[in-house]
Protein backbone atom coordinates (compact mmCIF):
# COMPACT_ATOMS: atom_id res chain seq x y z
CA UNK A 1 0.00 0.00 0.00
CA UNK A 2 1.34 3.33 -0.77
CA UNK A 3 0.09 6.17 1.81
CA UNK A 4 -0.91 9.21 -0.28
CA UNK A 5 -1.88 11.80 2.40
CA UNK A 6 -1.49 12.74 6.44
CA UNK A 7 -5.07 11.84 6.74
CA UNK A 8 -4.35 7.96 5.88
CA UNK A 9 -0.88 8.21 7.74
CA UNK A 10 -2.68 9.58 10.86
CA UNK A 11 -5.21 6.13 10.75
CA UNK A 12 -2.29 3.70 9.44
CA UNK A 13 -0.38 4.64 13.20
CA UNK A 14 2.57 5.80 10.76
CA UNK A 15 5.47 6.56 12.77
CA UNK A 16 6.90 10.10 10.78
CA UNK A 17 10.38 11.03 10.72
CA UNK A 18 9.73 14.43 12.73
CA UNK A 19 7.90 12.38 15.45
CA UNK A 20 10.60 10.32 15.37
CA UNK A 21 13.29 12.46 15.54
CA UNK A 22 11.69 14.33 18.52
CA UNK A 23 9.83 12.18 19.81
CA UNK A 24 11.04 8.57 20.17
CA UNK A 25 15.13 8.69 19.25
CA UNK A 26 15.78 12.43 21.27
CA UNK A 27 14.11 11.32 24.67
CA UNK A 28 15.11 7.39 24.00
CA UNK A 29 18.54 7.40 22.65
CA UNK A 30 21.37 8.89 25.03
CA UNK A 31 23.39 10.60 22.13
CA UNK A 32 26.66 9.36 24.72
CA UNK A 33 25.70 5.69 23.49
CA UNK A 34 25.71 6.54 20.02
CA UNK A 35 29.19 6.15 18.97
CA UNK A 36 28.47 2.31 20.55
CA UNK A 37 26.38 1.96 16.89
CA UNK A 38 27.94 4.76 14.89
CA UNK A 39 30.98 2.76 15.21
CA UNK A 40 30.60 -0.52 13.77
CA UNK A 41 34.31 -1.53 15.34
CA UNK A 42 32.94 -0.38 18.78
CA UNK A 43 29.42 -2.60 18.00
CA UNK A 44 31.26 -5.41 17.26
CA UNK A 45 33.65 -5.24 20.64
CA UNK A 46 30.64 -4.83 22.60
CA UNK A 47 28.56 -7.48 21.25
CA UNK A 48 31.68 -10.30 21.49
CA UNK A 49 31.95 -9.08 24.71
CA UNK A 50 28.31 -9.61 26.18
CA UNK A 51 29.14 -13.24 23.75
CA UNK A 52 26.60 -12.15 20.83
CA UNK A 53 27.41 -13.56 17.87
CA UNK A 54 28.54 -11.28 14.59
CA UNK A 55 30.94 -12.26 11.50
CA UNK A 56 34.75 -12.41 12.36
CA UNK A 57 36.39 -9.52 12.44
CA UNK A 58 39.91 -10.50 10.18
CA UNK A 59 41.45 -7.45 10.34
CA UNK A 60 41.45 -3.31 10.85
CA UNK A 61 42.89 -0.92 9.11
CA UNK A 62 43.83 2.57 10.27
CA UNK A 63 46.58 4.19 8.42
CA UNK A 64 47.13 5.19 4.96
CA UNK A 65 50.88 3.32 5.75
CA UNK A 66 49.69 0.15 6.11
CA UNK A 67 48.23 -0.25 2.38
CA UNK A 68 51.53 -0.73 1.35
CA UNK A 69 51.30 -3.71 2.96
CA UNK A 70 48.15 -4.91 2.38
CA UNK A 71 48.84 -7.92 -0.32
CA UNK A 72 50.27 -9.71 2.71
CA UNK A 73 47.52 -9.27 4.86
CA UNK A 74 44.98 -10.22 2.20
CA UNK A 75 47.80 -12.57 1.40
CA UNK A 76 45.48 -15.70 3.00
CA UNK A 77 42.15 -14.36 2.26
CA UNK A 78 40.13 -15.85 -0.87
CA UNK A 79 36.52 -14.15 0.29
CA UNK A 80 35.84 -11.47 2.79
CA UNK A 81 33.94 -7.99 2.93
CA UNK A 82 35.49 -4.49 3.64
CA UNK A 83 33.76 -1.99 5.79
CA UNK A 84 33.98 1.45 7.00
CA UNK A 85 33.66 1.28 10.71
CA UNK A 86 31.63 4.58 10.92
CA UNK A 87 29.72 4.62 7.49
CA UNK A 88 26.06 4.21 6.97
CA UNK A 89 23.14 3.19 4.18
CA UNK A 90 25.34 0.59 3.08
CA UNK A 91 28.24 3.33 1.00
CA UNK A 92 31.56 2.13 1.20
CA UNK A 93 31.03 -2.00 1.78
CA UNK A 94 33.05 -3.86 -0.88
CA UNK A 95 32.30 -7.40 -0.64
CA UNK A 96 34.66 -9.87 -2.32
CA UNK A 97 33.15 -14.01 -3.28
CA UNK A 98 36.71 -15.27 -5.26
CA UNK A 99 39.67 -14.16 -6.07
CA UNK A 100 42.45 -15.59 -8.31
CA UNK A 101 45.92 -14.18 -7.32
CA UNK A 102 45.34 -10.37 -7.31
CA UNK A 103 42.29 -10.33 -9.29
CA UNK A 104 39.15 -10.27 -6.98
CA UNK A 105 35.70 -10.46 -8.06
CA UNK A 106 32.71 -8.84 -6.54
CA UNK A 107 29.17 -10.68 -6.63
CA UNK A 108 27.85 -9.16 -9.78
CA UNK A 109 31.16 -10.63 -11.56
CA UNK A 110 33.27 -7.08 -11.51
CA UNK A 111 36.52 -7.44 -11.19
CA UNK A 112 39.23 -5.56 -8.67
CA UNK A 113 42.74 -5.51 -8.82
CA UNK A 114 45.21 -5.13 -6.18
CA UNK A 115 45.21 -1.77 -6.59
CA UNK A 116 41.52 -1.12 -6.79
CA UNK A 117 41.02 -2.95 -3.35
CA UNK A 118 44.09 -0.24 -1.97
CA UNK A 119 42.13 2.46 -2.89
CA UNK A 120 38.37 1.68 -1.92
CA UNK A 121 40.24 1.08 1.14
CA UNK A 122 42.23 4.28 0.70
CA UNK A 123 38.92 6.41 0.38
CA UNK A 124 37.36 4.94 3.71
CA UNK A 125 40.24 5.73 5.60
CA UNK A 126 39.56 9.20 4.34
CA UNK A 127 36.49 9.90 5.31
CA UNK A 128 34.77 9.38 1.87
CA UNK A 129 32.11 7.07 3.09
CA UNK A 130 31.93 8.31 7.28
CA UNK A 131 29.15 10.19 8.59
CA UNK A 132 30.67 14.01 8.92
CA UNK A 133 33.53 12.66 6.44
CA UNK A 134 36.07 12.33 9.54
CA UNK A 135 38.95 10.18 9.26
CA UNK A 136 37.57 6.38 9.24
CA UNK A 137 38.89 3.22 9.92
CA UNK A 138 38.71 0.33 7.29
CA UNK A 139 37.11 -3.38 8.80
CA UNK A 140 37.54 -6.71 6.71
CA UNK A 141 35.55 -9.58 8.00
CA UNK A 142 34.65 -12.85 7.01
CA UNK A 143 32.39 -13.79 4.47
CA UNK A 144 29.29 -14.81 5.41
CA UNK A 145 27.61 -18.00 3.85
CA UNK A 146 24.18 -17.07 3.88
CA UNK A 147 21.72 -19.89 3.70
CA UNK A 148 20.28 -21.14 1.02
CA UNK A 149 16.77 -20.80 2.26
CA UNK A 150 16.75 -17.45 0.58
CA UNK A 151 18.45 -18.30 -2.58
CA UNK A 152 15.77 -17.61 -4.42
CA UNK A 153 14.59 -14.13 -2.89
CA UNK A 154 18.00 -12.35 -3.41
CA UNK A 155 20.14 -11.46 -6.32
CA UNK A 156 24.01 -11.90 -5.66
CA UNK A 157 23.83 -10.62 -2.39
CA UNK A 158 23.19 -11.50 1.80
CA UNK A 159 20.05 -10.67 2.52
CA UNK A 160 19.67 -9.35 6.21
CA UNK A 161 16.53 -9.19 8.77
CA UNK A 162 15.70 -5.56 10.13
CA UNK A 163 14.08 -5.69 13.43
CA UNK A 164 13.29 -2.40 15.24
CA UNK A 165 13.25 -2.75 19.39
CA UNK A 166 11.22 -0.04 21.26
CA UNK A 167 12.27 -0.30 24.83
CA UNK A 168 14.07 -3.38 24.19
CA UNK A 169 11.01 -5.41 22.68
CA UNK A 170 10.67 -6.22 18.71
CA UNK A 171 8.31 -4.25 17.53
CA UNK A 172 8.32 -4.45 13.60
CA UNK A 173 10.92 -6.81 11.16
CA UNK A 174 11.32 -6.80 7.78
CA UNK A 175 13.57 -8.94 5.29
CA UNK A 176 15.61 -6.71 2.80
CA UNK A 177 16.74 -8.62 0.03
CA UNK A 178 19.32 -7.46 -2.57
CA UNK A 179 18.54 -7.02 -6.43
CA UNK A 180 20.31 -6.84 -9.59
CA UNK A 181 19.57 -2.82 -9.29
CA UNK A 182 20.85 -2.80 -5.81
CA UNK A 183 24.47 -4.73 -6.90
CA UNK A 184 24.12 -7.30 -4.47
CA UNK A 185 23.92 -4.88 -1.16
CA UNK A 186 20.33 -5.21 1.13
CA UNK A 187 19.74 -1.21 0.77
CA UNK A 188 15.93 -0.45 0.26
CA UNK A 189 17.43 3.10 -0.98
CA UNK A 190 19.45 1.45 -3.79
CA UNK A 191 16.55 -0.68 -5.27
CA UNK A 192 16.77 -3.73 -2.53
CA UNK A 193 12.83 -5.13 -1.50
CA UNK A 194 11.84 -4.51 2.03
CA UNK A 195 9.57 -7.80 2.67
CA UNK A 196 7.68 -7.47 5.93
CA UNK A 197 7.66 -10.28 8.68
CA UNK A 198 4.50 -11.76 10.87
CA UNK A 199 6.65 -11.25 14.80
CA UNK A 200 5.09 -14.78 15.36
CA UNK A 201 5.79 -17.00 12.64
CA UNK A 202 8.82 -15.62 10.55
CA UNK A 203 6.35 -15.38 7.53
CA UNK A 204 6.36 -13.13 4.58
CA UNK A 205 3.14 -10.41 4.75
CA UNK A 206 3.92 -8.16 2.40
CA UNK A 207 6.64 -6.98 -0.17
CA UNK A 208 8.20 -3.65 -1.43
CA UNK A 209 10.47 -1.87 -3.78
CA UNK A 210 11.07 1.94 -3.92
CA UNK A 211 8.08 1.71 -1.21
CA UNK A 212 5.74 0.22 -3.93
CA UNK A 213 3.73 -3.13 -3.40
CA UNK A 214 5.63 -6.34 -5.56
CA UNK A 215 4.93 -9.97 -5.62
CA UNK A 216 8.00 -11.25 -7.37
CA UNK A 217 11.67 -10.85 -7.11
CA UNK A 218 12.44 -9.06 -10.04
CA UNK A 219 15.76 -11.10 -10.95
CA UNK A 220 14.57 -14.89 -9.50
CA UNK A 221 10.69 -14.16 -10.18
CA UNK A 222 10.04 -16.25 -7.21
CA UNK A 223 6.99 -15.40 -4.70
CA UNK A 224 7.42 -14.27 -1.79
CA UNK A 225 4.27 -15.09 -0.09
CA UNK A 226 6.31 -18.38 -0.18
CA UNK A 227 9.34 -17.20 2.13
CA UNK A 228 9.68 -17.88 6.10
CA UNK A 229 12.85 -16.89 8.03
CA UNK A 230 14.18 -19.89 10.04
CA UNK A 231 15.52 -19.54 13.58
CA UNK A 232 12.90 -17.09 14.10
CA UNK A 233 12.49 -16.53 17.97
CA UNK A 234 16.56 -17.10 18.21
CA UNK A 235 16.55 -14.35 15.95
CA UNK A 236 14.48 -12.10 18.06
CA UNK A 237 16.02 -13.15 20.81
CA UNK A 238 19.86 -11.99 19.58
CA UNK A 239 17.90 -8.34 18.73
CA UNK A 240 16.35 -8.21 21.96
CA UNK A 241 19.60 -8.80 23.82
CA UNK A 242 21.20 -5.56 21.74
CA UNK A 243 18.34 -3.26 24.17
CA UNK A 244 20.69 -4.69 27.09
CA UNK A 245 24.37 -3.44 25.56
CA UNK A 246 23.34 -0.14 24.61
CA UNK A 247 20.54 1.11 26.29
CA UNK A 248 19.05 2.78 23.53
CA UNK A 249 15.23 2.57 23.76
CA UNK A 250 14.75 2.92 19.56
CA UNK A 251 17.18 1.30 17.87
CA UNK A 252 17.35 -1.30 14.26
CA UNK A 253 19.06 -4.26 14.78
CA UNK A 254 20.55 -5.85 11.03
CA UNK A 255 21.20 -9.66 11.15
CA UNK A 256 22.02 -12.27 9.13
CA UNK A 257 21.84 -15.94 8.14
CA UNK A 258 24.85 -17.79 8.05
CA UNK A 259 24.77 -21.89 6.51
CA UNK A 260 27.17 -22.86 9.18
CA UNK A 261 26.78 -20.43 12.13
CA UNK A 262 23.02 -19.53 12.23
CA UNK A 263 21.97 -15.80 13.04
CA UNK A 264 24.69 -13.18 13.23
CA UNK A 265 24.53 -9.19 14.65
CA UNK A 266 25.42 -7.03 11.58
CA UNK A 267 25.58 -4.01 12.85
CA UNK A 268 23.22 -1.69 15.27
CA UNK A 269 21.16 1.85 13.82
CA UNK A 270 20.24 4.52 16.45
CA UNK A 271 18.68 5.82 13.62
CA UNK A 272 16.04 3.28 11.72
CA UNK A 273 14.38 4.50 9.61
CA UNK A 274 10.65 3.87 8.44
CA UNK A 275 10.13 2.00 5.32
CA UNK A 276 9.78 -0.77 7.50
CA UNK A 277 6.20 -0.06 7.62
CA UNK A 278 5.63 0.39 4.37
CA UNK A 279 7.08 -3.24 4.08
CA UNK A 280 4.67 -4.35 6.66
CA UNK A 281 1.43 -2.32 5.21
CA UNK A 282 0.73 -0.95 9.19
CA UNK A 283 2.53 1.76 11.47
CA UNK A 284 4.59 1.34 14.22
CA UNK A 285 2.58 3.81 16.43
CA UNK A 286 -0.33 1.39 18.01
CA UNK A 287 2.82 -1.65 18.57
CA UNK A 288 4.50 1.00 20.58
CA UNK A 289 1.14 2.28 22.66
CA UNK A 290 0.95 -1.13 23.79
CA UNK A 291 4.42 -1.50 24.56
CA UNK A 292 4.18 1.59 26.79
CA UNK A 293 1.24 0.16 28.66
CA UNK A 294 4.00 -3.07 29.70
CA UNK A 295 6.07 -3.36 32.88
CA UNK A 296 10.13 -1.76 32.62
CA UNK A 297 12.73 -4.19 33.38
CA UNK A 298 11.60 -7.42 31.55
CA UNK A 299 13.83 -9.98 30.86
CA UNK A 300 14.73 -10.59 26.88
CA UNK A 301 12.56 -14.09 26.76
CA UNK A 302 9.65 -12.21 28.17
CA UNK A 303 10.18 -9.14 26.00
CA UNK A 304 10.31 -11.39 23.02
CA UNK A 305 7.02 -13.15 24.62
CA UNK A 306 5.35 -10.37 25.10
CA UNK A 307 5.68 -9.39 20.93
CA UNK A 308 5.19 -12.63 19.85
CA UNK A 309 1.40 -13.21 21.19
CA UNK A 310 0.60 -9.42 20.49
CA UNK A 311 2.54 -8.87 17.13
Amino acid sequence: MFFANPFALKRRGILGMNRRNVEYIGPLNNRKNFPLVDNKLKTKRIAEAAGIAVPKLLDTIENQSELKKLHQRLKQLNTFVVKPAQGSGGKGILVIVHREGDIFTKPNGEHFTLEDVQHHISNILSGLYSLGGKNDVAMIESLVEFDPIFEHYSFEGVPDIRVVLYKGFPAMAMLRCSTSMSDGKANLHQGAIGVGIDMKSGRALNAVQYDRPIVHHPDTRHDFSQLEVPHWRRILHLAASCYDITDLGYLGVDIVLDKQLGPLILELNARPGLAIQIANDQGELPRFDLIDTQTQGLSVAERVAFSQTHF
